[in-house]
């Protein structure tokens, strides 16, 4: 089925938070890249107050994740999903318009928080309305997601050639546009939270939830190598070409490859998967995959520089680890529905999401060490086959998970699903 027919398929809500979805990383992804640029060199700021305005973005999502996913389940997914985008509206048009620290960490800490606002709802709100084909939403929901992830940092550098606040201000509108928007034509759905339960009421279950936290805690792994593609395989592809302009071209095409491969794959190797394997073999195919494409840099780090036959190392393990990704992603956020129970879905996926942005805040401190430490020792080649190792542990946890029947949710009390 195309991309075109999938769409048509689903009722009118998932369709908006589809667009939606490819409109919120069109406007984050043309501004956020070159952030850093601007700060350090348009707005001359030392290098640790870079990394602190920076850190408090990531940490003001990742940190509230929980935060916003209690508060859809709460006051409905839609209030959410609206006032995360306003947020995010304001955030990056200060950006654009200050340069006082205390601003920029201001305006800095509302983008992230307006994530935080708006993530976990609108996959709730996605889950909710898709019903029993969960899954084909949520691959649908991932074509519209790297599209956007694809096509911001171009257009955003076609902006930033002329000035990062005019960068700033298109994104601003971008997200004014995607609030009224979601204001006028997004159908509102009641909150899930039962009447009288408090926001830590609803973080007790979540964390009380067993199953739920194993698989979140098996799942972490994924996320780090997942993560690489931002992080050691450009290291790696800068470190091998010849010069900055062939890294910086070679990085680009790196990041086009996963791009693609994921919006023309996704439903297709979706489809492929479902109709062949169950939820835990597919979990653990693409999390096995994900392992093995970390494996493959290792023939090129004991080189010193590459010609254009040395990239395709590289190439192959993009191309593996976004397959491994396109397999596990919608799979991935239907077994957190399960586990939920149908119950407080977005504070799942807020917890989810927090205990993820952990490990990955963990896992990209020790991998950039790891990277420099390997090469110091002359085993440049030993991170990438922890990497591996990492995938392969996570695959298995996931197998053994399923074998347990542990991915399955454990029947609720009487009193929980007497309501529904």
């Amino acid at each position: 089925m195309s991309v075109l027919s999938q769409f048509r398929s689903f009722d009118r809500p998932v369709r908006l938070l589809a667009v939606n979805q490819f409109t919120i990383n069109l406007g984050f992804y043309m501004l956020m890249p070159y952030l850093a640029a601007h700060l350090s060199l348009g707005l001359g700021l030392a290098g640790w107050l870079v990394g602190l305005i920076l850190g408090v973005r990531n940490f003001s999502q990742q940190g509230m994740f929980l935060l916003g996913g209690a508060l859809a389940d709460r006051f409905g997914y839609k209030p959410l999903i609206v006032a995360g985008c306003a947020l995010r509206t304001a955030g990056f048009a200060m950006l654009g318009l200050v340069d006082s620290v205390p601003s920029l960490v201001i305006a800095s800490a509302a983008t992230g928080f307006a994530g935080a606002l708006f993530n976990p709802a609108v996959r709730a709100y996605v889950a909710r309305d898709a019903g029993e084909r969960r899954v084909e939403a949520f691959a649908l929901f991932n074509v519209f997601y790297q599209s956007g992830i694809l096509l911001g940092p171009l257009i955003g550098l076609a902006l930033t050639g002329i000035a990062f606040r005019l960068t700033c201000l298109v994104a601003a509108v971008v997200f004014a546009v995607l609030t009224v928007l979601q204001l006028r034509s997004l159908p509102s759905r009641a909150a899930s939270t039962p009447a009288g339960q408090s926001l830590v009421d609803g973080w007790r279950v979540a964390l009380g939830n067993r199953r739920f936290l194993a698989f979140s805690g098996t799942m972490i792994g994924s996320y780090v190598l997942s993560f690489q593609v931002y992080l050691a395989l450009p290291l790696e592809t800068r470190r091998l070409a010849p010069s900055a302009a062939v890294g910086t071209v070679a990085v680009g095409v790196l990041f086009a490859v996963s791009g693609l491969i994921a919006i023309a794959g996704q439903l297709k190797v979706t489809a492929w998967c479902r109709a062949r394997w169950s939820h835990g073999r597919c979990l653990t195919t693409g999390l096995a995959l994900m392992g093995l494409a970390l494996a493959v840099p290792a023939l090129t780090a004991s080189m010193p520089t590459a010609g254009p036959l040395g990239f395709l190392p590289l190439l192959l393990s993009v191309a593996l680890l976004t397959l491994g990704t396109v397999v596990v992603f919608p799979f991935e956020m239907d077994t957190i529905v399960s586990l939920a129970g149908d119950r407080l879905v977005a504070t799942h996926y807020g917890l989810y999401n927090t205990i993820c942005g952990i490990g990955i805040a963990a896992g990209n401190l020790l991998t950039g060490a790891a990277l420099d430490l390997a090469r110091a020792a002359g085993v440049p080649w030993a991170p990438w086959l922890v990497l591996a190792l990492i995938g392969a542990a996570c695959a298995s946890g996931v197998h053994l998970l399923g074998r347990s029947g542990r991915l399955e949710p454990r029947p609720a009390p009487a009193a929980a699903t007497g309501r529904r």
